[in-house]
C-alpha cells in the first residue's frame, strides 16, 4: 500500500528528506528483485569524508528487505577503497565482490560490495558499488539519514517511508528464513 508524504525540502545532510516519497512496504516488493534506476540524492561519509555522491544511482527491492543502493563508480572517491579477498554468490546477480574503506587511520573490512559480471536483469550494476550502511559515519537518501538493515549480511537502508508491514522487515535474530 502506498500512500503520499509530504515533507519539506529541506538541505541535505540534516536528516528529514527533501522532496515527496510515497511510503512503500518491503513485503510489496518482489522476488526475483527488481532493479530500479533512482535519482535519489545518494551520500556516504566515512571517518569525517563523504566518500559517495550520486543522483545517479540504482536501488534493488527485494521482498522483506529496505533498499540496497547502488552508486556508480564515477560519483565514488574510489582512492579510499581497498581490495578484499572476500566474495560471495547471490542467486540473482552472480558473484559479488569486496572492498575495504579506508579513510586517514580509520578502516573497515568489507564494508562495500559489487558485482563486475552481474547476471540477467541486473547488467546495469555492473562495477557500481553499495555500501553497508552500518559500518559508515552515516548514509543519505536525499538528505534523510539511514537506519542501517540489521544484520551483517544485508545492507538495505531504512528510511521514513520505508515500512515493514506487520510482519517487520527482515534481518533481526529469528528472520534468516522469511
Amino acid at each position: 500500500t502506498k500512500h503520499k508524504r509530504n515533507m519539506a525540502t529541506q538541505p541535505s545532510g540534516d536528516n528529514k528528506p527533501n522532496h515527496s516519497h510515497e511510503t512503500e512496504c518491503v513485503w510489496d516488493y518482489p522476488r526475483p528483485p527488481r532493479l530500479e534506476k533512482t535519482s535519489d540524492r545518494l551520500q556516504v561519509y566515512f571517518n569525517g569524508e563523504l566518500i559517495a555522491d550520486t543522483t545517479d544511482g540504482y536501488r534493488i527491492l527485494e521482498t522483506s528487505h529496505p533498499p540496497s543502493y547502488y552508486i556508480p563508480p564515477k560519483d565514488v572517491k574510489m582512492e579510499f577503497l581497498k581490495p578484499s579477498s572476500r566474495h560471495t554468490f547471490c542467486e540473482f546477480k552472480g558473484e559479488a565482490g569486496y572492498w575495504n574503506l579506508q579513510v586517514g587511520d580509520k578502516e573497515v573490512s568489507n564494508a562495500i560490495w559489487f558485482y563486475t559480471n552481474p547476471t540477467g536483469q541486473y547488467t546495469a550494476l555492473k562495477d557500481h558499488v553499495c555500501f553497508y550502511a552500518s559500518k559508515m559515519e552515516a548514509c543519505y537518501v536525499d538528505g534523510e539519514k539511514v537506519t542501517p538493515q540489521q544484520s551483517d549480511f544485508y545492507g538495505g537502508w531504512i528510511t521514513s517511508w520505508i515500512d515493514g508491514g506487520k510482519k517487520g522487515i527482515k534481518g533481526p535474530p529469528g528472520t534468516l528464513f522469511w
